[in-house]
């Protein structure tokens, strides 16, 4: 497979420089020049408005069909909106917070928002619709101080808009008593105070505002100005030519409360004048069909997921021959973020696209954070296996710190944020002495002689842990290093043994693979003590240590789980990926029956 060729495309070169600062550390930038970026998101759509007013900028699920708007309509939209909030008080103090999912009504009113200089931020759906008590809603909603909420369903909505006593409401659909509509907003006649207000913008007004998803503590307010959000797309536009050939058309269900989604998916959209289907499926059960469905009517010229989304997507490519030749008869790329990629799913994706196409769709990837909103390296150039995380954007300067025996990967440039929202503290501790921000990820060289083949991701600092013998456990590798050697009845793993003498693992299964496994003849809740899921993992991990002499490499026990991670309590992001920290604390006395052995659903090994 690795002598087959990639689908042709054009990319920026592989270069990249080095310099030593005074305490020896290691500082890679592009050679490649950032270009000027524009003021302000706005003026991106007014643009586009009028180069290409006709063309498609959103659509939405619809019944059997799909609602779009152009470039046209958007903007002639979001002028309206952008009357009827300064009408409202909203301003740079006073954010318009949006509660709900993605949809047209959202994105125009963010943009409305994001054009007179007030703040958008969008909440995660997950503290409105999932919670019980709302206390986090509750503390974002004081922190932010926000004259507007939006929220696309008053009634869905409405237990979550009382818990915060939101003044001022709007909706899209089912409005409680007292609130406003998005087509009221609408009808508002436009005066010069939205040119006047839209000119004021700048490269330093903050555009969003984008939480944290944290499983402990409140989340933080991470400040997104313009320029972050700007320079960003010119960083991307310049590594990937392509999207200036050809504008992407994407189905993407990520979510706008977070960087992947809102930051970069829409905004490389919106700046290189393509389309994007809202995808209101997402990776999870009960969900996925609905991405199925659209994935079968749009044929996308590039596909972003997490890593679980593609675990969920390539049996159905495999399986169903007319889907998997729609979904690569076009493609441009993949690409995965969020966490790292295990080699089977890869594997296999590279199998897929070479057997509809003749040639393997490259795999791009990227990495950053809210912070760096979220573009500080990117992949482009052709790769030959996960965990390369590409080279520095341009305009950005990537540090190496050494942390224990580690290399932090610290950022500079036009990309970061200047701190967080209303904390002065977290904001002064976020930034070492050279005002490079801490990311807290760790990474290093793919290859120390030559710098150009890029970075590699190597753990969250904080999610390693010693033995008990003092030994470091570096989670993020051991982590996708499991998953593969339990391909394919795993879908992720969480590693145990802090203070302890041996590394464990609490698994949680691939549900399909595992039915398929057993025939279909045992129940979910059967599959973690069924001897076929319990033979591949057993014989994967003990290949995986025949090759690993450390004790901080081998994995002595395992604990499957039929239940998925949960949401409500942190244990799995908006994005699909697993909370560490959460699963370990909210699932503390499995492990404790992990390490004494007992039950039916564990493995010594």
């Amino acid at each position: 497979m690795d002598e087959t060729p990639f689908v042709d495309l054009e990319f920026a070169p592989a270069a990249v420089e080095t310099t030593t600062d005074a305490h020896g550390h290691l500082i890679l930038s592009s050679p490649l020049p950032l270009d000027p970026p524009p003021p302000s998101v706005g003026s991106v759509l007014c643009e586009k408005a009028e180069t290409i007013p006709d063309r498609v900028f959103l659509a939405e699920r619809n019944g059997d069909h799909w609602r779009t708007v152009t470039y046209g309509e958007a903007a002639r939209t979001v002028e309206r909106l952008a009357q009827a909030l300064l009408d409202r008080g909203v301003d740079e103090a006073h954010p318009v917070m949006l509660l709900s999912h993605n949809s047209i009504d959202h994105a125009l009113i963010q943009l409305a928002a994001m054009t007179v200089g007030a703040p958008a931020a969008p909440i995660s759906p997950a503290y409105s619709l999932l919670s019980r008590d709302h206390d986090k809603l509750r503390t974002i909603f004081d922190l932010l101080t926000p004259r507007l909420v939006y929220a696309a369903d008053g009634e869905t909505y409405g237990p979550a808009l009382g818990a915060i006593g939101a003044d001022r409401v709007v909706t899209s659909s089912r409005p409680r008593p007292g609130d406003e509509t998005v087509e009221d907003l609408a009808a508002t006649t436009p005066t010069p105070a939205v040119d006047e207000a839209a000119s004021a913008v700048g490269p330093d007004v903050v555009a969003k505002i984008l939480f944290t998803s944290g499983s402990t503590g409140i989340p933080k307010g991470v400040i997104n100005t313009h320029r972050m959000l700007c320079a960003n797309q010119q960083a991307i536009r310049r590594l990937w030519p392509f999207l200036l050939r050809r504008p992407p058309v994407i189905c993407d269900w990520l979510p706008w409360s977070h960087t992947f989604g809102g930051n970069h998916n829409f905004n490389m959209v919106l700046f290189c004048g393509g389309t994007l289907y809202i995808d209101e499926g997402k990776p999870a059960p009960g969900l996925f069909d609905a991405s199925l469905r659209n994935l079968r009517e749009v044929q996308a010229t590039m596909y972003f997921n997490v890593p679980k989304g593609f675990a969920m997507l390539v049996p159905h490519l495999r399986a169903d021959r007319d889907l998997r030749e729609h979904f690569f008869g076009d493609l441009d790329a993949l690409f995965y973020a969020a966490a790292a990629l295990p080699r089977h799913l890869w594997d296999e994706l590279e199998e897929l696209s070479v057997s509809v196409r003749g040639r393997r769709v490259p795999m791009l990837s990227a990495w950053g954070s809210t912070e760096t909103a979220p573009l500080a390296t990117s992949v482009h150039f052709p790769i030959q296996e996960p965990g390369v995380i590409g080279l520095p954007a341009p305009g950005t300067e990537i540090k190496l710190a050494p942390v224990g025996d580690k290399l932090e990967l610290r950022v500079r440039g036009p990309n970061v944020t200047p701190g967080y929202w209303r904390r002065e503290d977290l904001t002064a501790a976020a930034f070492d002495e050279d005002g490079f921000f801490r990311m807290g990820d760790a990474g290093r060289l793919a290859d120390p002689d030559d710098p150009a083949r890029g970075l590699v991701f190597d753990g969250r600092l904080a999610e390693n842990f010693k033995l008990s013998s003092g030994t470091w456990v570096h989670a993020g590798e051991l982590r996708v290093a499991a998953i593969s050697a339990c391909s394919p009845v795993i879908q992720d793993v969480v590693l145990t043994g802090h203070d302890r003498d041996e590394v464990g693992m609490l698994a949680f299964l691939d549900l399909p693979a595992c039915r398929e496994l057993t025939g279909g003849t045992v129940p979910d809740d059967g599959l973690p003590a069924a001897a076929p899921v319990h033979e591949v993992v057993t014989t994967g991990l003990r290949r995986h240590n025949a090759t690993q002499p450390g004790s901080s490499r081998r994995i002595a026990r395992a604990l499957l789980m039929a239940e998925p991670p949960s949401i409500d309590a942190g244990e799995i992001t908006d994005k699909g990926y697993v909370n560490q920290r959460a699963v370990l604390e909210r699932r503390a006395d499995l492990i404790v029956r992990l390490y004494e052995g007992t039950g039916d659903d564990v493995i010594v090994v």
